[in-house]
């Protein structure tokens, strides 16, 4: 399972927002590339960045932030947020980024992930859904669709994305754990990789998601933000098994 420590952007500083409310933002960090070169040295094998300006607008403001901190780390870096055309991805790849994570318009079109697989390659291509009561959100959170989180998820995989982004919305930055059971169904039933994004509080709860078979990867946010997690990520994780007996 590789790690995917998150920065979340929001007028070009590292934000948190607890269940995707812009009303409930903590400011961690003026200097977003600084946390980058952090967390790739706390054992990050890619870097998970959501520019919440464009999630909630449409409107890409923080692509020089992104590009700095593409430029000072060593390892790949997926971006998402307001990804919603050709453009945006394209301005997305052009400042560094590895792979574009598009979320609201996959919701809309799933013929529009069709056609950036095509474009781009699956490889530079992957999808979050995130779901609120096994539906899908869109627009920064904002609006819940009548969309089924599985079925759009088995759709884009069929399209050829890289992997998909499940986001269950519920525990998203409440630092009480994820939701194992929906990460383990979205493996199950899709063909693309899963990375489980949600709800992470502790080296415990890394170690309950790498025990999932096939689990791609694991977004990880405020416990890092917050000090809930100390270290390399690695031996926090190694340690904790070892406590646990595992």
């Amino acid at each position: 399972m590789l790690l995917y420590p998150a920065i979340d952007l929001m007028s070009g500083q590292a934000v948190r927002l607890r269940q995707g409310r812009a009303d409930a933002k903590t400011v961690y960090s003026d200097d977003p590339p600084a946390v980058a070169r952090e967390w790739e040295a706390r054992g990050g094998d890619w870097l998970h960045v959501v520019d919440l300006d464009a999630a909630f607008t449409g409107v890409q403001r923080n692509l020089d932030v992104v590009r700095a901190m593409a430029e000072q780390i060593g390892i790949p870096l997926q971006l998402g947020g307001g990804l919603r055309d050709t453009a945006a991805i394209q301005r997305a790849l052009d400042a560094g980024v590895a792979r574009v994570v598009i979320g609201t318009r996959a919701a809309e079109s799933p013929d529009f992930v069709a056609e950036s697989v095509a474009r781009f390659g699956g490889d530079k291509i992957a999808v979050g859904i995130d779901a609120r009561d096994g539906m899908v959100a869109v627009k920064g959170w904002t609006e819940t669709t009548g969309v089924l989180a599985l079925e759009l998820a088995a759709k884009v995989a069929a399209a050829g994305v890289s992997a998909v982004i499940y986001t269950d919305i519920a525990t998203d930055g409440m630092l009480q754990g994820p939701n194992l059971g929906a990460m383990r169904e979205a493996v199950e039933h899709l063909s693309c990789g899963v990375i489980a994004s949600g709800g992470v509080s502790s080296a415990g709860d890394l170690v309950q998601l790498d025990a999932i078979p096939g689990l791609a990867g694991a977004i990880i946010g405020r416990a890092l933000f917050d000090g809930c997690i100390n270290g390399h990520l690695r031996e926090a994780m190694q340690a904790t098994s070892r406590t646990s007996g595992d």
